[in-house]
């Protein structure tokens, strides 16, 4: 059953690289679309429509586009190997300290990334509370790990959490891949955050069904109630932002 288990995770790793080497590959000028699935993130909060996105081409030059959109490709690489590493741990708690320890790294990255190129006010100080919010949290997860290693064999939720957080993975990486790919620095900062945002939500609900240690799961709770209005915030502006 082990053995099962880590072939799908590693099977996961396969499809999200292969699948971020082939964005890299693309011409910066394409904007990619997210296929929209039938399995909708959980939390509902559905990834705003893209359909008018490609209006934005041209709002930097070649030379600018090249260097955001691999600057945001390292860091989903990162990001992606972090994760990796939380998804295949046996104790439901350890997975997600180390999950969404990769996975706040990632957001703080991408919230650089925007203060380095963006000019959208709004963006701009929603990426620094990003910043301000994450880095606290990514030092108190740090700490955590440091005392709590994970279980040496799998527990009787193991199977159950791990499956859980490789579909939101999945999900996650698909929808912000074709979110960075906007040449509007703005608007690929807030499409890549938002479903980002969204998979933070997952991961934590999955921490609140499965994980036990009260420390984590006031973590979860409070990713929840610190994400969920930057959710809302990021679909009205790509809304507004959309023409």
């Amino acid at each position: 059953m082990k053995m099962i288990r880590n072939s799908r995770l590693a099977m996961l790793a396969v499809s999200v690289s292969a699948m971020m080497l082939l964005s890299a590959c693309q011409p910066t000028n394409d904007v990619t679309e997210a296929t929209v699935k039938d399995e909708a993130a959980p939390v509902n909060n559905a990834t705003t429509d893209t359909s008018a996105m490609d209006a934005h081409a041209g709002d930097m030059s070649g030379d600018a586009m090249t260097g955001m959109h691999g600057e945001y490709n390292d860091s989903m690489t990162k990001m992606h190997d972090e994760m990796m590493a939380g998804m295949a741990y046996n104790d439901p708690d350890a997975a997600f300290a180390q999950g969404m320890l990769g996975h706040h790294m990632g957001a703080v990255d991408m919230a650089e990334i925007q203060l380095k190129y963006g000019t959208d006010a709004e963006m701009r100080q929603l990426a620094q509370e990003i910043i301000d919010a994450q880095k606290a949290e990514i030092e108190q997860m740090q700490n955590w790990l440091a005392n709590h290693p994970d279980a040496a064999e799998p527990t009787s939720d193991t199977e159950a959490m791990q499956t859980a957080y490789a579909k939101g993975m999945d999900t996650m990486h698909s929808e912000m891949m074709a979110g960075i790919a906007d040449p509007n620095p703005d608007m690929a900062f807030a499409r890549g955050m938002l479903p980002h945002h969204i998979g933070a939500v997952d991961m934590a609900k999955i921490q609140l069904k499965y994980g036990k240690n009260e420390e984590m799961r006031q973590l979860a709770q409070q990713v929840i109630d610190a994400q969920q209005p930057e959710i809302e915030q990021m679909q009205n502006w790509i809304a507004k932002h959309n023409s």
